[in-house]
């Protein structure tokens, strides 16, 4: 038995099924697997995340936890294909209770604290610079936080090169939607940096 989980026909994220030993995987392998599909598949996953709304360190929080997931999952004989798919939702899932979280703290914690923060200064580029930038990031996350969720996830994964199929059995939702969706979105956000 090969110990790389790659099918010769498959992409990086497309994962044979186990050998199974007494009905369940070896905890060596289904730990190779994750750890190499971790290599392969965080750094999008967390761009992800944190297109759903939150910070760097929340969004890496919420990945490492979904690779724990997947390994529980797979550990305990779970279906082992689709695990991009699988990976998404999950993350999906732990992001909005994160940011649910985060919200619910934020609402403890004073304003104040908070415009400090956002208002701290950047300590490379000249000031007008860095006030243009700030201002055209902002319409941009403006813009892309006030699309619809469906509109949104659409747009996110399709930026991490997932086709079009593969969103939509993904969100389990038709490939029209899916295209219809992107476009809107990629409509909205080029009259944000337009205007």
């Amino acid at each position: 038995m090969s110990s790389s989980i790659y099918h010769p026909a498959a992409t990086p994220l497309e994962v044979p099924l186990l050998d199974k030993h007494d009905g369940r995987p070896s905890s060596d392998l289904v730990q190779a697997q994750v750890l190499e599909l971790f290599d392969v598949a965080a750094a999008g996953l967390q761009r992800y995340v944190q297109a759903c709304g939150l910070g760097p360190e929340a969004a890496e929080d919420v990945v490492q936890d979904a690779f724990v997931a997947l390994f529980r999952h797979l550990r305990s004989g779970g279906a082992a294909h689709n695990l991009r798919g699988w990976l998404v939702l999950v993350a999906h899932r732990l992001a909005l209770k994160q940011r649910e979280r985060e919200a619910r703290r934020q609402r403890r914690e004073s304003s104040w604290g908070w415009q400090v923060t956002e208002r701290a200064a950047d300590a490379a580029g000249d000031p007008a610079t860095q006030l243009v930038a700030r201002e055209d990031r902002r319409r941009l996350v403006a813009v892309f936080n006030a699309l619809p969720d469906r509109d949104r996830q659409c747009l996110s994964l399709r930026a991490e090169g997932l086709p079009y199929r593969e969103i939509a059995a993904t969100l389990g939702i038709s490939l029209g939607t899916v295209a219809k969706s992107v476009g809107r979105a990629v409509g909205r956000l080029s009259r944000a940096i337009a205007g």
